[in-house]
């Protein structure tokens, strides 16, 4: 025999009692004894909560009333036969008759006691489950509705009784003896005292009358039915990845369960795991799901070293400290049994070692009753100074991770306490059992889903990792940046784990925040509809939404952002960009942008500001951090410049020469912008400070390839006309080259400290010889390559290359 517990959604609408009566036609035709536990239509009870204590102000509550009766009676009319209807009526229409005296009582003596209470939340259970029964009499016969509250006794704690087990075990046992051809269909959630006036089992109570049930008469199997595919591994609705566990022991559930998952109350599970009957959590509304199942122990091997993570939404901190705690016995014993005297739930306690403080988590609104209660008992110590008043913390929250894996998994509280930091998630206090299936951390209310989303992704590996990404600038770089995590998308999934989700984008016109995320092929509409651009604003929001994994792009050549980058590292959010400006403005500015990023556990890459796709950064970093030092650096880093001398050959003038250069897109609009060498020097700058240096631009020897009258012209078309009149400097530059077999070069060196950037030739012995096209190319001279220097050579320019810089680092973000 099973014990079958429908939850108030499953009993809220015809349509769902109709589901209802699929699950029992299949079990019933099959020759399955089954019994049927129910609780108050979906909210019915919080209803009649309110229209208790509006009674109880003498406010109205009849509407209310009339709700009520409309809800069951529409179910009644649409389910029932149109014969069976007028005693289903009459008696639903007893009810409310009943619940409307009781709540004028209420409202005559402008009192609502918890002994009233409970006999008007009563008539939710009556209702739905006597409306269940009949409906279900037009295909079981043997159908019968029976109130619990006649069979469950417990004590006289209004609100939330404590049953009297071995009583109510009797009482059910004899009662099934005498009606075992019966078909039970049972009141959830109320019971009665030894006076028989009604008491109730707690919100969730209906989970506990099943148990009972169950435990009673030894029960296969208790199933609980409800709107969701079992227990998850967390909150669906803050975590959008979160899945159905297959199965959980007792221990496990119980834990989720007092920490916030809210598929099955945790006192239900004390009978079935008394008798060892296993529970299994199903979907009403989606009958194939095999559902979770919640026995003894674990039968298959579990992939991931936690189960679920659970959440207390809201909980505030209560600090009692104290030098005369010290050494003081049966302190914690005072305190604790004054709580529980006064029915005040402790959630959480850690104490530190040297026993100077003790701190407690409880729920919000018994903060001042609790915080009055220490201060009368503990008025002798406050008033000696032996303890301190106690401080409170609000706006807090818990998570915790569970799971058996846990006690055998090393580094599971490190991973924990490493991926919230690294997300700016500050752990306020922490407890942990000797049994090591829970680790409960105490953060703040307004990073519970940040925390959760993070957590999940990074216990759950076989989960992708979501980049929360805020793209600045949708010019070449960022639009061609678009279109590579479009097309890699799926891969990055499949190999990596890593989702990337764009949930912002902002340029000088427009910006364009979602939150679900950007669809990448219809990026350029839906951001031409967006808000004008307000980078301020753009970034504020990025902070205030609080995304887990979140990256700022910045693909600008502007000024502007730079001034950003300090705050968003404070607000641990990592920073990739190709921009320069950061990088290259004084040291001071680049060391605090460092530094805090480091500080606050967040990236920092900018590959791209130096050699646009190749691994320039991040070989100078792994050459250093692997104890190697640097002798020399030379390198040629202006894809541009590198163009125009590799193709100032033969015929052609070096003012044709950077006319096409700049007709195939490799200059700026200005191509003086390139040509004054000032942007090569900026990546010289990044180089030597990555190496150690404490370069400034004023520092750096910076040879001008231009003469003084084509870098100040007034215009772009004023600089080509320079150009032409100075072709006879370049001219007599190529000749020289030319008869001694030997290439320009524009080479930028950092050596002993010192930047130095000149237009050197080169024989065809020197590295740099052979370079063609915009290729780039950097030589590292170090205690460890000192007689055969390592070279990286590639291209250097273009759109293509340097998006596909700022996708690695990207990704680089995701796998730290």
């Amino acid at each position: 025999m099973k014990i079958l517990k429908f939850g108030g959604t499953s009993v809220g609408s015809a349509k769902s009692i109709q589901c209802i009566l699929n699950i029992l036609q299949k079990r019933y035709y099959s020759g399955e004894k089954f019994i049927v536990v129910s609780s108050a239509m979906s909210g019915v009870t919080n209803l009649l909560t309110e229209m208790a204590f509006a009674a109880s102000e003498r406010k109205d509550f009849k509407s209310g009333l009339t709700e009520i009766e409309n809800k069951h009676f529409s179910v009644a009319k649409e389910l029932l036969e149109i014969k069976n209807q007028n005693p289903v009526l009459t008696q639903i229409k007893l009810y409310m008759n009943e619940l409307e005296e009781l709540l004028q009582g209420v409202n005559s003596l402008k009192e609502l006691s918890l002994q009233s209470k409970d006999l008007i939340l009563s008539y939710g259970e009556k209702c739905s489950t006597y409306l269940l029964s009949q409906i279900s009499k037009q295909y079981f016969p043997e159908s019968t509705y029976v109130d619990s509250s006649s069979l469950i006794k417990t004590n006289n704690q209004f609100g939330n009784a404590k049953v009297n087990v071995e009583k109510t075990e009797y009482l059910i046992k004899n009662y099934y003896k005498l009606h075992s051809d019966k078909i039970f269909f049972i009141t959830g959630f109320i019971a009665s005292n030894e006076e028989n006036r009604i008491t109730t089992l707690g919100r969730g109570g209906s989970d506990y009358t099943a148990a009972i049930f169950g435990a009673a008469l030894e029960a296969e199997q208790i199933e609980l039915w409800s709107d969701v595919d079992g227990m998850l591994t967390t909150d669906p609705k803050i975590v959008k990845k979160a899945f159905s566990l297959s199965e959980l022991s007792y221990t496990e559930a119980m834990e989720l369960s007092y920490f916030g998952a809210k598929v099955i109350y945790p006192p239900a599970m004390i009978p079935a795991f008394r008798k060892n009957i296993p529970i299994l959590l199903l979907n009403t509304f989606n009958p194939d799901f095999k559902g979770t199942l919640i026995h003894k122990e674990n039968i298959e091997k579990n992939p991931f070293p936690i189960k679920g993570i659970s959440s207390i939404n809201e909980i505030s901190l209560v600090n009692v400290t104290g030098s005369g705690m010290i050494g003081e016995v049966g302190f914690s014993g005072r305190l604790f049994s004054l709580l529980a005297r006064e029915q005040i739930n402790v959630i959480l306690i850690t104490q530190s070692s040297s026993e100077h403080s003790i701190t407690f988590a409880i729920e919000p609104n018994d903060i001042e009753r609790a915080k009055n209660l220490i201060t009368r008992e503990f008025e002798m110590e406050l008033q000696t100074h032996k303890i301190n008043i106690p401080s409170i913390e609000e706006n807090l929250c818990i998570i915790a991770i569970v799971g058996e894996n846990m006690k055998q998994t090393p580094g599971i509280s490190g991973k924990l306490f490493h991926v919230l930091g690294r997300n700016g998630i500050n752990v306020h206090a922490i407890a942990q059992g000797s049994s090591e299936y829970n680790i409960s951390v105490i953060i703040k209310k307004k990073n519970l889903a940040k925390a959760l989303n993070t957590v999940h992704d990074t216990f759950f590996i076989e989960l992708t990792k979501t980049l929360h990404v805020f793209v600045l600038g949708t010019g070449n770089i960022g639009a061609t940046l678009f279109q590579q995590i479009q097309n890699q998308s799926n891969f990055l999934k499949e190999n990596n784990d890593i989702e990337v989700k764009i949930v912002g984008i902002s340029n000088s016109r427009k910006m364009l925040i979602q939150e679900n995320g950007i669809d990448l092929i219809e990026w350029k509409a839906a951001l031409n509809e967006g808000n004008q651009a307000n980078l301020e604003n753009f970034i504020q929001q990025m902070k205030i939404m609080n995304l887990s994994n979140c990256v700022f792009i910045d693909n600008t050549a502007s000024p502007d952002p730079k001034k950003f980058y300090k705050s968003i590292f404070e607000s641990n959010i990592s920073i990739v960009t190709c921009n320069k400006i950061a990088n290259s403005s004084s040291y001071k500015e680049y060391k605090i942008l460092k530094d805090t990023a480091r500080k606050r556990g967040v990236d920092f890459f900018y590959e791209t500001n130096v050699g646009a796709g190749l691994p320039i950064i991040k070989t100078l970093k792994d050459l250093m951090n692997s104890g190697d030092r640097i002798l020399k650096i030379e390198a040629i880093l202006s894809g541009t410049i590198s163009y125009i001398f590799n193709n100032f050959k033969g015929d052609v003038s070096f003012y044709e020469v950077v006319k096409k250069a700049q007709e195939l897109g490799f200059t700026e609009p200005d191509p003086r912008d390139d040509l004054s060498g000032k942007d090569f020097m900026r990546k010289m700058m990044i180089l030597a400070r990555d190496a150690g240096y404490t370069t400034e631009e004023h520092e750096v020897l910076l040879e001008n390839i231009l003469s003084e009258n084509c870098i100040n012209a007034n215009s772009v078309d004023d600089f080509y006309n320079e150009l032409q009149k100075s072709e006879s400097y370049f001219t007599e530059i190529k000749l020289k080259a030319e008869k001694e077999k030997k290439a320009i070069r524009y080479i930028g060196k950092l050596e002993k400290g010192k930047v130095s950037i000149n237009l050197e030739l080169v024989d065809a012995s020197h590295p740099f010889y052979n370079l063609s096209g915009s290729d780039n190319i950097i030589s590292f001279t170090t205690e460890r390559y000192k007689y055969n220097p390592l070279v990286i050579k590639g291209p250097g320019a273009g759109a293509e290359v340097t998006a596909a810089g700022v996708f690695a680092d990207l990704i680089n973000v995701g796998t730290e």
